[in-house]
């Protein structure tokens, strides 16, 4: 019997070098998965848009959102393709998981300093829990404070954090470049930022595990 498809669903980004390095995930889950149809789409900004994508493909299907915390695009764009479409599931968005936890200590410089996680907002309460649980999970990873700035619908912004803590590294919690990325190095120009989960580089395996364990988990319930 065919496993579920997985449609692996991204916010979508015009910046290309983010384009790239959420379709090099993509493409490596399907390499971890090579029993199941990896398809991507996305809910905004590029193409194939998932609710359009979505009633076209044939069978049961497990949407994985690749964002990192629940809001308006898990809860309202992909629960609402589950809605419409039968024998589909909608797995955990990405975040909050110690894999993440562990990805985002690799990328900051060894030390005490405290560090601000910068995350992108949302107005969503749920998108609150999540962000205040990875800070929390990325506390006990270093072992050192860790302090959250919101780069929209939320305050502290970045820049107040910032002078709050002026000893501290921005770690940010971004799956690529894109958008939010910019609009983090312009609110802190004299600041070395960390790069997002996905730099362009290799892939970091838990970042593909984590998405597979979140299809596994998903398509257990179909």
């Amino acid at each position: 019997m065919a496993r579920p498809s997985l449609l692996a669903v991204s916010h979508g980004t015009a910046d290309v070098e983010g384009a790239a390095a959420i379709a090099a995930l993509v493409a490596q889950v399907r390499s971890a998965l090579p029993d199941v149809d990896v398809i991507e789409a996305f809910v905004d900004v590029q193409q194939p848009d998932a609710a359009e994508l979505a009633p076209r493909l044939d069978g049961p299907l497990v949407i994985v959102p690749l964002l990192l915390s629940s809001g308006f695009h898990v809860h309202h764009d992909l629960h609402g393709i589950a809605k419409t479409r039968p024998s589909t599931v909608i797995a955990d968005p990405m975040g909050p998981d110690p894999r993440l936890a562990d990805v985002l200590a690799q990328r900051l410089p060894e030390g005490q300093d405290p560090v601000i996680l910068a995350v992108a907002g949302s107005r969503d309460p749920r998108s609150l829990t999540d962000a205040e649980g990875m800070g929390a999970l990325l506390e006990e990873r270093l072992g050192r404070d860790v302090h959250l700035a919101y780069l929209a619908a939320r305050q502290p912004d970045l820049p107040s954090a910032l002078a709050e803590h002026p000893d501290a590294i921005v770690s940010t919690y971004l799956l690529a470049q894109g958008y939010f990325f910019d609009l983090a190095r312009r609110q802190a120009p004299d600041r070395a930022l960390t790069m997002p989960l996905l730099d362009g580089g290799p892939v970091p395996q838990p970042l593909i595990d984590l998405v597979v364990a979140r299809y596994e988990a998903a398509a257990a319930r179909l």
